[in-house]
């Protein structure tokens, strides 16, 4: 049976500090993209996005959200653009169509071939100036583990007007968004209702009317870049609809940052007309877990689900039976190291001989994080991402791990840990047996239960 490949493009949340730095040592596709990229934004006045994207010691993603929302966006771009690449020029793996959510249309719209680079990246400089020059109200965001549906009876039931569905995620999930006070009553009377409501980590109320004014500037400005014909099948989860052409790229442009995302009927339409696979171009795997939550039984590969190496990277595609996927062999490392390789990170410790079982420290992980949070304990899945899925701050997820650490007899470094890139169980548990034995106790007397 012949199986179709959709690629989908990630939004606001999809950022993880030095994501690249391994995959651009090894891929001279990926550095070249940098290099190309950091060029675009050095002309358009914004900080080059491989500071970002190569030093796992780059700001994290709630300090850019706050301070440089404008350097996140264009490290998005960056990311996703040059992972595109990596999987389509180096491992031919072609899709047969792309899907963006949110922020993400605007870099499906560039990998489409509707804009080329610079003109994909002046585009999302483009954005954040309609927002420096028309600042919008006060807002925010917030995500219910409610279907759109039922959380647009509950808003209406609670009269509050003033917030309106922003993003239907999945079956179980939605974001709404509106002006910040009244988001903060729906939020309480969500939970009071037992319903999960999660704050997000956004500086504005996208997909809602208060960012009108927003729009049509950020229309205005992106009149002047000539969008042509696209080179792949591009759906926008947006519109709800085919973007072929120039008008539909104006089109979603003006609807960019005031229409809700209907990323639930777009999945379910593309599986209906025969994709089965859906591999998502950016970092982390945010929307790997809302396809696989909205059609059961579709493969999803999420490739930077967390940092990773070319060798690393070519193994997980391979894992795919795409008719289209032929890869080449990967590689040795030939090329000359340049200013956008890292410093190699060194050798972990080697995990001592009795290293507790993989599902022994999950599963011990996932008794541990149920207690503290709050949570049913099947709510956490191996690979869900304890921020971006559970709302789990880095500050808690360090706190947390740092118990587990304890209980299994081992230490974290004296200059302490990031989990950045650990951001599943299935992640913590790789990671906690490489760290040392702590000095005091003997190896093994850990608990284990």
């Amino acid at each position: 049976m012949v199986e179709r490949c959709a690629f989908v493009f990630p939004g606001q949340g999809a950022y993880l500090p030095g994501v690249l730095g391994r995959l651009a040592a090894d891929e001279p596709l990926v550095a070249e993209t940098l290099r190309e990229l950091d060029a675009v934004a050095v002309r358009l006045g914004r900080a080059a996005p491989s500071r970002l994207l190569l030093d796992e010691r780059a700001p994290a993603l709630e300090e850019l959200v706050r301070e440089a929302p404008a350097d996140l966006h264009v490290a998005l771009f960056a990311a996703e653009m040059a992972l595109f690449r990596l999987l389509t020029e180096r491992h031919r793996l072609t899709p047969d169509v792309l899907l963006g959510h949110s922020f993400g249309e605007l870099v499906a719209l560039t990998a489409a071939g509707a804009l080329d680079l610079a003109d994909g990246l002046a585009l999302v400089a483009a954005r954040d100036d309609a927002f420096a020059a028309q600042p919008p109200p006060p807002g925010g965001m917030v995500a219910l583990e409610l279907s759109a549906a039922r959380t647009a009876a509950l808003l209406a039931g609670l009269g509050e007007w003033g917030v309106s569905v922003a993003a239907d995620n999945s079956p179980r999930q939605c974001v709404v968004s509106g002006p910040a006070e009244d988001l903060e009553r729906v939020r309480r009377k969500a939970e009071a209702v037992g319903v999960r409501a999660t704050v997000l980590s956004v500086p504005y109320a996208f997909h809602h009317r208060l960012l009108a004014a927003v729009a049509s500037e950020f229309t205005r400005r992106a009149a002047a870049l000539h969008a042509g014909p696209t080179r792949y099948l591009l759906h926008s989860a947006i519109l709800g609809r085919r973007v072929d052409d120039g008008d539909a790229v104006a089109e979603l442009v003006a609807a960019h940052l005031v229409r809700p995302t209907r990323f639930t009927d777009a999945v379910r339409l593309l599986h209906a007309e025969g994709v089965e696979v859906f591999v998502e171009c950016g970092p982390r795997g945010v929307l790997s877990g809302l396809v696989t939550a909205t059609v059961p039984g579709v493969r999803a590969l999420a490739p930077l689900r967390r940092r990773t190496s070319g060798p690393e990277l070519a193994d997980e595609i391979q894992t795919l039976t795409i008719h289209q996927f032929a890869p080449p062999p990967h590689p040795p490392r030939t090329a000359p190291a340049s200013t956008l390789s890292p410093t190699p990170s060194p050798t972990p410790t080697p995990a001592p001989d009795d290293s507790p079982t993989h599902d022994e420290v999950v599963s011990v992980l996932r008794a541990l994080y149920a207690t503290a949070l709050g949570y049913p304990p099947e709510v956490l899945t191996a690979d869900a991402d304890l921020e971006a899925d559970l709302g789990v701050d880095s500050i808690k997820q360090t706190e947390l791990f740092a118990q587990a650490v304890t209980r299994f007899g081992r230490t974290l470094p004296t200059e302490g840990t990031r989990l950045t890139s650990h951001t599943t169980l299935d992640a913590l548990a790789d990671l906690l047996p490489t760290l040392p034995p702590r000095p005091s106790s003997a190896p093994g007397t850990g608990a284990r239960s």
